[in-house]
């Protein structure tokens, strides 16, 4: 009766230690004749070995999860992949996601095998981490971040300011959300029209270029081909976005009437904006 209860003990510590199933445990434990430690290393090897079977699965459903520290100063966005959207939906999953984006904002190095390869023996997909990015203030200001609902969409949002004391702020609060919202709804390429790369603004130029019909002098064609870059630009950077909220002013025109309000210089430093399945640039 003692023994039972005894393995009874060891079956319920195992599945502590290691997430495995109740059958997993009690297989492991059988197989190396009740040794726990020698149990633990069997299911992880196992873990490890099922989720390379998995590995070849397509993953393209997921999330993508975010994790702000150090009083704002330090912020991660990072997409986290699984096969089905079903598992996306998972608490498991969603908690995975979170300490995937929690371990990177304390270490852009952090190992994060263990903790994938646990989650895919949980739950029985390929699960991938496909991308991350970090972004820190030197100075004063924040990071702040924003997940669309069902985590399909997030934002990274570096703000600069004159001091730390605005962050604080509730107005300088709610601009970082207008902010947040309007990169995540209008999907802008860069910062201003200067941080646009030469490479994608050429090819813009050529593709406006190849659109003019022949014939047309090429001061002619200068002057269409610079009429439509200022629309790619008024499309494709934040600081010239319509804001979503009232498209009668632009992002430049909503930060610059903030900055009035505080007697403040507010501005924009960088962002990063993540889709879940999205093709990567580069």
């Amino acid at each position: 009766m003692s023994e039972i209860v005894i393995d009874a003990q060891l079956v319920k510590t195992l599945r502590e230690k290691t997430n495995a199933g109740l059958m997993d445990c009690k297989r492991a434990l059988a197989e190396v004749n009740g040794d726990l430690e020698a149990a633990i290393d069997l299911l992880r090897k196992k873990g490890a070995a099922s989720a390379a079977k998995k590995a070849d699965r397509e993953a393209k459903e997921g999330v993508i999860a975010q994790a702000i520290i150090h009083n704002g100063k330090v912020g991660v966005l990072a997409e986290v992949n699984c096969e089905t959207d079903f598992v996306a939906k998972n608490d498991a999953f969603k908690a995975l996601t979170d300490t995937v984006a929690s371990k990177l904002a304390e270490n852009d190095s952090a190992d994060l095998e263990p903790d994938r390869v646990e989650a895919v023996q949980k739950l029985g997909e390929n699960i991938r981490i496909r991308r991350h990015a970090r972004l820190e203030v030197h100075g004063s200001g924040a990071v702040s971040s924003y997940i669309h609902t069902g985590g399909k969409v997030g934002v990274l949002l570096e703000v600069g300011a004159d001091s730390d004391a605005t962050v604080v702020r509730e107005e300088f609060k709610q601009l970082v959300r207008d902010v947040t919202l309007q990169i995540a709804a209008a999907n802008p390429v860069c910062v201003s029209r200067e941080s646009v790369p030469a490479v994608l603004a050429e090819r813009e130029r050529e593709i406006y270029r190849g659109q003019v019909p022949p014939g047309k002098p090429a001061n002619i064609v200068e002057q269409i081909v610079e009429g439509k870059m200022s629309k790619f630009y008024s499309n494709s950077c934040l600081l010239e976005q319509a804001f979503i909220k009232n498209p009668d002013q632009t992002i430049t025109q909503l930060i610059a009437d903030k900055n009035k309000e505080l007697g403040e210089h507010i501005s924009i430093r960088g962002f990063v904006r993540f889709m879940v399945g999205e093709e990567i640039a580069g």
